[in-house]
């Protein structure tokens, strides 16, 4: 039985209830009473705001669906259709030009270009392992992945072979990052510092007996001595780079100049997920969710794991300490600078409930809760803090449009208040993952102009909603042919340059999405370049790994002159925005629709068994080839809203659908055939939890508002751990 403390009007779940009373609160400067006072008036005041909005969204899509049935079968007239939008008020007039005036933002976020990770804030390992993930070793991501080539099947024990080869690649990528005045770091013997009044400069002796210096001498920046090894601080493009000299290393050894290591500021930032990678339910899991991102802001989170036969304990990494050449002391962070993803608008939650009894708004209670948690980075005398300025970065996700965006602007306003904190503290980070706030951008960054710091486009979450939004237009191409039509380019190319033309330049994160395969990191390196290369201050990648090796593009790329070209291209007309990826009057062969149900089903059965019945929100899920891919709610957004499509316009059948996913159940059951607390869905499909639910959000994925797959999630996910409590 759920207990509850009934407070202000509301029903505040018991396990909530403490830990903001005893966790949360003490050292905060808020006390619980004023804090659920705070948090009633907002709900009494914004919820039916809040569903005033979702009752636009669902206004809006019924629209579109008339319009669409009404010309079924004829070809889409871009300006008809253009001026019917504004009709409805889906697009929006657009204003005059204007630059965001968000102050106080970190540079790291700020003006420094680099590489971001993603991670559910609920896994404490994967949150630290992340928050640790600001400095990485070169060495370390390409001798223990594909980077180089994958090791030879019958090396066992070290291979100097292989170590050796990461040791030329790392000398390699400093000739591109930092280049001597003359020859090349592979060839270099010794790193030697040399004393005088003016302060410590650095050459480098090579091996044809000649000594050289930096091209650019501001590059070196700081050392640090210990015993046995001294440490070189090198910049390129504001991201720093680190030289482990000590010859006395067995790694070291291997390295004619004595290099044992190269290390990376890697992951500048990183999204702490309550969202799309978490499985969160209901009381019991939003308080795991919260308390480890109280741990994160307070700097205490540990955890504690077996790896390798050994006990390990991990904690946050301290900061790292350096001498200038003149001879002062300075520090550099330790750890990614923070953020957390709230949850969008949609969802409510049981874990606090209204005056009626009601669910109240989870995105509310999101930024309420995260903010209050926040409080313990501003303590006075806390070091090591998350942001330098005491800002606050909250991520706001599936934000349908500038009336959303400012729904969001006045919440955080209003938190702001109950908390005590001047305005605009809390800075929003704007998903641009949602076909109506892709067409109405400009206005969308308006909405927040003073607490701007961050857009990012979202490839998955996008497509999964260009499916909905045109749902009854017409079949949609299969998935991998959607990604090569020219919404695609448009709504990245469109993304970018409305944010450099309202001066998110140098001011806030101009960001792309994930790279979804952590095994192959060599085709990382060739086609993640791309996204520097078009301007972006950040990208997402999946593991620390994957942010050591994506850094290396930052430092082959100077984002700010990439932003600066493309200032003067025209802007992506949004015609081609708007234009939904429809097959048209092409005609797909059977095998093709057969390969494209089965791969689809695959990908959705693979991901639901884990959510439903593990509570594992985002995790590498075997592909139907076996290739591990990282897999979120918003990869399952689109999957599930293809073969609805494909169902509403007869490409395929209900019974075909759902043959399809038997067959791939038992696929995915071997898949997962080590995992002892796997449940198989096959060939008992009426009594497997996770099965129902794949065939709820195909078979009635056109009902789904917005296409989204919380709602059948969340329900069975509650009913599997209802069923598995009374049977425990």
């Amino acid at each position: 039985m759920n207990t509850r403390t009934h407070l202000e009007g509301l029903q505040i779940s018991q396990v909530l209830y403490d830990l903001v009373a005893d966790e949360i609160c003490p050292g905060s400067g808020v006390n619980p009473e004023d804090f659920w006072r705070g948090y009633a008036h907002i709900i009494s005041d914004l919820a039916p705001a809040n569903q005033a909005l979702l009752e636009t969204r669902d206004r809006l899509q019924l629209q579109l669906d008339e319009y669409h049935s009404a010309r079924r079968g004829q070809e889409l007239d871009m300006s008809e259709y253009i001026n019917f939008l504004h009709a409805i008020g889906y697009l929006v007039a657009e204003g005059d030009s204007f630059a965001i005036e968000t102050t106080n933002i970190d540079p790291e976020l700020a003006s420094t270009a680099g590489p971001q990770l993603v991670v559910p804030v609920n896994n404490a390992r994967f949150a630290l392992n992340a928050a640790n993930a600001r400095w990485g070793s070169l060495y370390d991501a390409l001798y223990g992945s594909d980077a180089i080539g994958s090791e030879e099947s019958g090396t066992k024990g070290f291979d100097f072979d292989r170590a050796h080869q990461v040791i030329h690649w790392a000398a390699s990528f400093l000739d591109q990052a930092t280049p001597l005045a003359s020859g090349s770091h592979v060839d270099a013997v010794e790193y030697a510092l040399q004393e005088s009044a003016a302060g410590t400069t650095l050459s480098i002796h090579l091996q044809d007996g000649t000594t050289t210096t930096l091209a650019n001498t501001g590059q070196f920046v700081g050392l640090r001595r210990t015993d046995n090894e001294c440490v070189l601080l090198l910049e390129n493009h504001g991201l720093h780079i680190e030289l482990l000299i000590d010859r006395s290393d067995k790694i070291g050894e291997l390295s004619q100049a004595g290099v044992k290591d190269v290390v990376l500021e890697s992951a500048l930032s990183t999204i702490m997920d309550c969202e799309d990678s978490v499985a969160a339910v209901d009381a019991d899991d939003k308080v795991g969710v919260y308390r480890n991102w109280l741990g994160l802001m307070k700097g205490d989170l540990q955890e504690t794991f077996i790896k390798h036969d050994q006990k390990i304990q991990r904690s946050l990494a301290a900061d790292r300490s350096y001498q200038n050449p003149q001879g002062d002391t300075f520090k550099l962070s330790g750890r990614s600078v923070l953020l957390v993803r709230n949850v969008g608008h949609l969802m409510t939650t049981d874990a606090v409930l209204d005056a009626d009894g009601n669910e109240t708004p989870e995105g509310i209670l999101d930024a309420m809760v995260t903010t209050l948690c926040a409080l313990h980075d501003r303590t006075a005398g806390k070091t090591s803090r998350n942001s330098r300025y005491g800002s606050i970065y909250i991520v706001k996700p599936k934000m349908h449009g500038p009336e959303e965006v400012a729904f969001t602007d006045q919440l955080f306003s209003r938190v702001e208040a109950v908390l005590g904190l001047e305005p605009n503290t809390l800075k929003v980070g704007v998903m641009d993952e949602e076909r109506r706030t892709s067409a109405n951008l400009k206005e969308s960054i308006r909405a927040v102009k003073n607490r701007l710091f961050f857009i990012n486009t979202g490839f998955l979450d996008r497509t999964g909603d260009e499916i909905h939004t045109s749902m009854l237009a017409g079949p949609v191409y299969p998935k991998d042919t959607i990604k090569a039509q020219p919404w695609i380019s448009a709504y990245e190319d469109r993304n970018m340059d409305i944010g450099l033309h309202c001066g998110l330049q140098g001011k806030a994160q101009i960001g792309k999405g994930m790279w979804p395969m952590p095994d192959e990191m060599n085709r990382m390196l060739t086609v993640k370049q791309a996204h520097p290369e078009a301007g972006a201050s950040c990208a997402w990648v999946p593991s620390p790994t994957a942010a050591t090796l994506h850094a290396v593009h930052y430092h082959q790329i100077d984002v700010s002159a990439q932003q600066d070209k493309l200032m003067a291209r025209a802007e992506t007309p949004l015609e081609q925005l708007l234009t939904p990826p429809l097959l048209g009057s092409e005609r797909l062969a059977p095998e093709l629709i057969q390969a494209e149900l089965d791969n689809n089903a695959q990908s959705i059965l693979g991901y639901v068994v884990r959510w439903v019945e593990q509570g594992v929100g985002c995790s590498k899920v075997p592909d139907i080839n076996n290739v591990g891919l990282m897999e979120d709610r918003a990869t399952l957004r689109i999957s599930s809203q293809l073969l609805a499509n494909w169902l509403l316009h007869g490409i395929c059948t209900d019974d075909q659908v759902v043959d399809t996913l038997k067959r791939m159940a038992a696929v995915v059951d071997q898949q997962n055939s080590d995992d002892p607390a796997y449940r198989n869905m096959a060939p008992d499909f009426d009594n497997s939890v996770a099965f129902r639910a794949a065939c709820d959000l195909v078979l009635k994925g056109c009902e789904q508002p917005n296409g989204y797959t919380e709602p059948v999630l969340h329900k069975r996910r509650r009913e599997f751990k209802h069923l598995h409590s009374n049977r425990t």
